[in-house]
């Protein structure tokens, strides 16, 4: 796993060497394009400040990088300087981050991991349809008691079946035996083709899926299966911190990854990303778009080009090396959340190698809980969980401050 770090300077000027490779709305006869840059009432693009300033010059540029650009020789060409820095971006995440050979994959920025995830879901439902014959009745999307809503939004979008496994209380596992029980009820009901979500991280409590245990029995049985991980929360993290789980293209049983810029990688809202081996985003191909050359394979359609270049510049502004001393220090701090709460004997769950610490509501106070804005899991009166995330902007101090006021807490309820 290794990408290279650059300067500042390096950064910027590629950028705004890509920007020049763009169609340009102010020196060019542009007539057929409906779009512009962004309103210059408001956004200022003759700030000196500008010139210093490679992401904010290519927002106000406003490039829009509809389509995808890993998948053959046509593309929108209006836009191509910053579909470059793009594809090195996407080239990154799959070869360096994810373990792909070379070329053997597709992906584009997404709007985050909900449209992510139910593109990899549109993807296997029409490869299941249309490889198959299937009938919708008879494909079910497979899916962990703790996964993110979107699965079940996605499910409900593209009509599939349902079937969600249970997961252990404490531990947060899921339960094999559950899930091998309604493997098997769903195949005598009808059901043969399934599309399997793994979790690399839920949102709530950081678990990561055991994705041997499940593909061992689906394999065992010659289940027609299609598998997804949601890696919207870990695909910047877990990586990092341990690189020697099976969460990879090295593993033939994985199709597919979403992951998510806007959390871990501190980039705005709407830059999630979507990544898939080679021949298989064909199957969402939306043919009627034929005013776009190469057509187009997304959810969204047209994309901001500001958003692609703003999660390359984090990337290649820290390399692959900064990244991962970076993620490393989030797990110190989350170390020492857990230590003490092993001192003042108060049960959590939390993976050793991510950044949330999920505790038992019955511990908390809901006054010093939203003292903290802790997040339930639940916003009801009564939640069973509230989760930390160790973020960049949670400092020491604060950390200090909870800890001791936990403290206090307990002490009184003992007394």
């Amino acid at each position: 796993m290794f990408w290279e770090k650059y300067s500042y300077s390096q950064i910027r000027s590629k950028v705004f060497e890509s920007l020049s490779k763009n169609t340009n709305y102010k020196t060019e006869n542009i007539l057929g394009i409906p779009g512009t840059f962004l309103d210059t009432d408001i956004f200022y693009d003759d700030a000196p400040f500008l010139k210093d300033a490679p992401f904010l010059s290519t927002l106000i540029a406003n490039p829009n990088h509809i389509g995808i650009h890993t998948f053959g020789d046509e593309h929108e060409d209006f836009f191509k300087g910053t579909q470059e820095i793009e594809k090195d971006l996407i080239k990154i995440c799959a070869e360096e981050i994810f373990r792909a050979e070379h070329n053997s994959y597709d992906g584009y920025v997404a709007s985050g991991g909900t449209e992510a995830n139910i593109e990899a879901l549109w993807i296997y439902r029409n490869y299941f349809v249309k490889e198959y014959d299937a009938k919708l009745n008879e494909i079910a999307v497979v899916y962990s008691a703790d996964t993110h809503y979107s699965i079940p939004k996605g499910i409900d979008l593209l009509n599939l079946k349902s079937v969600e496994v249970n997961v252990h209380e404490t531990t947060r596992e899921l339960l094999i035996k559950d899930f091998e029980q309604k493997i098997e009820s769903a195949l005598k009901n009808g059901i043969n083709y399934f599309i399997i979500n793994m979790n690399m991280s839920t949102t709530m409590f950081g678990s990561v899926d055991d994705i041997e245990k499940v593909t061992n029995f689906l394999n065992l049985l010659h289940i027609n299966y299609k598998l997804h991980v949601d890696g919207a929360y870990g695909g910047f993290i877990y990586p990092f911190t341990n690189n020697q789980n099976s969460y990879n293209f090295k593993n033939t049983n994985i199709s597919s990854f979403s992951i998510d810029g806007h959390k871990m990688l501190q980039a705005p809202y709407g830059t999630g990303i979507f990544l898939i081996r080679k021949n298989l985003i064909k199957y969402v191909c939306t043919n009627e778009a034929g005013y776009v050359k190469g057509k187009d394979f997304t959810l969204c359609g047209s994309r901001s080009g500001a958003n692609a270049v703003c999660v390359w510049m984090i990337l290649r502004i820290h390399g692959s090396v900064g990244w991962t001393v970076k993620m490393k220090q989030l797990l110190d701090r989350t170390t020492l959340i857990c230590e003490k709460l092993n001192d003042l004997n108060i049960p959590y769950f939390r993976n050793p190698d991510l950044n949330i610490v999920t505790i038992k509501a019955d511990y908390i106070s809901h006054k010093l809980a939203n003292k903290y804005h802790l997040v339930p899991d639940s916003h009801n009166e009564n939640p069973n969980w509230y989760k930390i995330v160790v973020m960049q902007h949670v400092k020491q101090g604060v950390i200090d401050s909870f800890l001791s006021e936990l403290k206090n807490e307990q002490q009184w309820v003992i007394n």
